[in-house]
């Protein structure tokens, strides 16, 4: 009888039994194979880590190898065991050119990649510890991998993967050193996303505010899912002028707000709603759907055939788009489905035929004034950020009846996926302004924080001192690295849920509530009062 792996899995939300997936398979879907392999490719990168203990010297594709390697074991990234393994033989190659290079200085090393188990099986506070900058740094990964796309890198961020991953595998180092690398995942990760920013918007333009449909038009189309707006980019300029329209998914619904994307006629509108909606709204789908970055869960045979994989995404059997984004089999695909015969309106979870995107810093700050005004006259109470990852756990339609009872002299500033539990209502506007404004993606916390800033400087306080009350949601590990960004600036009294991480130790949890006052929601009605009053 042939031996089945179990396996060890606790880093994102929906972990079973709020614990840990340690069966077969992970909740996410991931078999135990894989998530041994994610192990195995994680202990390969803290030992390059260790060999690599300098920035001087370490070559361009190591560094490209680790942003890759921790952006392929965040939840719903690759599923696929043999692309997993041709990383950690590549780990291994570099390994190799490392330790030759540091055994020519004198130095004489054994390579022996780390075991994760020794971080698993660690005391609780150690592991938790560990397991915040791990998943920090993972999360963090994805955002260093769109910047490097778009070829923009920061020295700093790559010499800070190397610095954490050794710091995860030193068995000797005592919580307080653990603890203030947790705290620098949260700085070197706010660089990281200034950095992302950056590429985002000298690539694309400053994102505008923008009116997207949830119409679907007849035809053959093609839906994208994901992150990378730079794959977005590839398919609008391989589609042009052949009849195929383009529509966006989960997490790539806010590329509709920058002008150099905008400017595609046929990138049309958005199609669906959040990620973990996919396996039934794509059931049957006449056109192809392109995955870019982690919101994939294993297609259904309804669809199956129809799903393609790019960039670090990977699932065993489907075709995967290689680096030179030659979409010719989507076109190829959109073409030959056809799409639907007629016009299909569709509607958001609130049974809304539109969203809004685009509200960015620039958008927002624009109107700085008006806002500052606005509050001053007491036409603006109160702001509330209600953001982060949307799931799947029961629980999380807290965030859409929260939204649909902030008074009507407050504005919601949104990202992220979590917004589509709400994103389609109308709240109409205070001010002359929008009451509902989407940001964009989770990295474009970046720009959320910014406008905080802003507001703080015209009313000269600090941010915990603005009538603004932060709500997250969390999944995954992107939204790890977030909020100890949110930490590093300082910023307190966060609500979290739907569910506190599973990783977090009570010890971990009781510094983070006493330091920072962090706190599990509780009902919309309670926590609103709470943060009116507060």
């Amino acid at each position: 009888m042939a031996f089945e792996p179990m396996m060890f899995c606790f880093q994102c939300e929906q972990t079973a039994g709020c614990s840990g997936c340690t069966g077969r398979a992970g909740v996410c879907g991931k078999p135990a194979d894989v998530a041994h392999l994610q192990d195995e490719l994680t202990g390969a990168l803290i030992e390059l880590a260790r060999l690599s203990d300098e920035a001087e010297g370490v070559s361009e594709s190591a560094w490209h190898l680790v942003i890759e390697g921790l952006f392929a074991t965040v939840t719903n990234v690759n599923f696929d065991g043999d692309a997993l393994q041709k990383l950690i033989d590549l780990v291994h190659v570099e390994q190799a050119e490392a330790a030759s290079a540091r055994c020519a200085e004198g130095v004489p090393f054994v390579v022996s990649d780390y075991d994760m188990n020794r971080v698993w099986h660690a005391d609780e506070d150690i592991r938790s510890l560990k397991s915040l900058i791990l998943f920090g740094i993972r999360g963090m990964a994805a955002y260093a991998y769109h910047a490097l796309v778009l070829g923009y890198a920061k020295d700093e961020v790559n010499a800070f993967f190397m610095k954490a991953l050794r710091a995860v595998g030193d068995d000797a180092a005592a919580p307080d050193e653990l603890l203030a690398v947790m705290l620098e995942v949260g700085e070197k990760n706010y660089l990281c996303m200034e950095m992302l920013d950056l590429a985002n918007t000298a690539t694309y333009g400053s994102p505008v505010p923008t009116e997207v449909p949830l119409l679907v038009e007849k035809g053959p189309f093609i839906v994208v899912s994901g992150h990378d707006l730079y794959d977005l980019r590839r398919l609008l300029e391989q589609t042009e002028g052949l009849g195929i329209n383009i529509y966006t998914h989960g997490e790539m619904l806010p590329a509709h707000g920058y002008p150099e994307l905008k400017k595609f006629s046929h990138l049309k509108g958005n199609f669906g709603t959040a990620w973990q909606n996919q396996q039934k709204e794509f059931a049957g789908i006449p056109a192809p759907v392109l995955f870019t970055t982690n919101c994939l869960m294993p297609p259904r045979a309804s669809y199956r055939d129809r799903v393609f994989t790019t960039g670090a995404v990977d699932y065993p059997g489907l075709v995967h788009i290689d680096r030179e984004r030659d979409f010719s089999p989507l076109i190829e695909m959109a073409l030959e489905l056809g799409g639907y015969p007629e016009d299909r309106q569709f509607t958001g979870i609130n049974g809304g035929t539109k969203v809004t995107t685009g509200f960015a810093r620039d958008a927002v700050l624009s109107v700085a004034d008006q806002v500052v005004d606005a509050v001053r006259e007491g036409k603006i109470g109160h702001f509330f950020l209600v953001g982060g990852c949307d799931g799947a756990r029961p629980g999380r339609n807290y965030y859409t009846e929260l939204v649909k009872q902030t008074p009507a002299d407050s504005v919601v500033l949104t990202l992220a996926c979590g917004k589509y539990r709400f994103n389609d209502l109308d709240l109409g506007t205070v001010a002359g302004l929008p009451r509902l404004m989407d940001m964009g993606q989770c990295n474009d916390a970046f720009s959320a924080v910014q406008v905080a800033l802003a507001l703080a400087e015209a009313f000269g306080c600090g941010v915990n001192e603005l009538p603004l009350s932060i709500v997250l949601s969390w999944y995954e590990q992107k939204a790890v690295c977030v909020l100890l960004t949110l930490l590093y600036l300082g910023i307190r009294d966060i609500r979290l849920g739907p569910t506190l991480p599973a990783f977090v130790s009570d010890n971990v949890l009781r510094y983070l509530v006493e330091t920072y006052g962090i706190s599990a929601i509780t009902t919309p009605e309670n926590d609103l009062q709470a943060m009116l009053q507060g």
